[in-house]
């Protein structure tokens, strides 16, 4: 792993059965404070890979190190340990929908407090306090005593969001974020997350179909495609033509990717 590197995948290659492969041979090395989006369309592994960064998946073969854990021979506590240093917005939002927005967003922070909790008020003021301030930040403080399965999709992927950031991680990881947001909610939200990573100089790894989105955000492209890395360019000086121009060079299925894009 080089020195600088905060996640590192060598040579990594993750099969799902004989006929399936999710991975092929990917390399990807990802400095501290930088902000990288993982760019291709549904199924060109984008999930697959950040799944390997918190060791919810492991390779078939190649390595992966993340902050400093060797992830594939790591013992469940050494995994469990590395898990809170990372946040992960999945897809699905995950949320108890029973239970109120506030609850859900103190739950993100479940692993550094001793024992269970049952209940909103089981959980410090301090934390409690925290979870509002977050809430404030995503837009839906006025939200924050009402049942999460009360809200709209948009909604529940903000409180998703705030419930990633109460584990004040390290790596934050999120897998199509604003997939169901309209435009104004999903600049809001990816702004929300650029400023929150560079004011606590966080690692981040986004995982988006969108280019032009792509190319407001990120520091970095890692365009994938079958398993695939197909491009890796800083997103300085890049633009939206450049981007097709790669995928255009790299397989016949480029038009689909504009039009999933535009």
């Amino acid at each position: 792993m080089s020195p600088a590197a905060v996640v590192e995948l060598t040579g990594v290659t993750k099969r799902f059965g004989p006929d399936v492969l999710g991975l092929d041979d990917v390399s990807l090395s990802v400095a501290a404070g930088e902000v990288v989006v993982l760019l291709g369309l549904s199924g060109s592994g984008k999930s697959t890979l950040l799944r390997h960064v918190d060791g919810l998946q492991m390779p078939t073969s190649g390595g992966v190190r993340v902050l400093g854990v060797d992830v594939p021979t790591a013992g469940g506590r050494e995994l469990r340990m590395l898990r809170r240093r990372i946040g992960f917005v999945f897809q699905q939002f995950d949320l108890v929908g029973s239970r109120t927005v506030l609850e859900n967003v103190c739950t993100g922070a479940l692993g550094r407090l001793r024992g269970p909790r049952l209940g909103l008020p089981t959980y410090p003021r301090g934390l409690r306090r925290e979870a509002l301030e977050h809430l404030d930040r995503v837009g839906l403080a006025d939200r924050a005593f009402q049942r999460a399965d009360t809200l709209s999709g948009g909604q529940q992927q903000r409180v998703a969001v705030a419930r990633a950031l109460m584990q004040r991680p390290e790596v934050p990881l999120a897998d199509e974020p604003v997939a169901s947001l309209d435009p104004e909610s999903s600049a809001q939200v990816m702004d929300l997350l650029k400023t929150i990573s560079r004011e606590n100089s966080l690692t981040v790894l986004c995982s988006l179909h969108q280019v032009d989105l792509a190319l407001g955000w990120g520091d970095r492209i890692v365009g994938l495609r079958t398993g695939r890395t197909v491009l890796d360019l800083p997103t300085d000086g890049l633009d939206r033509d450049q981007v097709m121009a790669v995928y255009s060079r790299v397989g016949a299925d480029a038009s689909a990717l504009l039009t999933t894009a535009g």
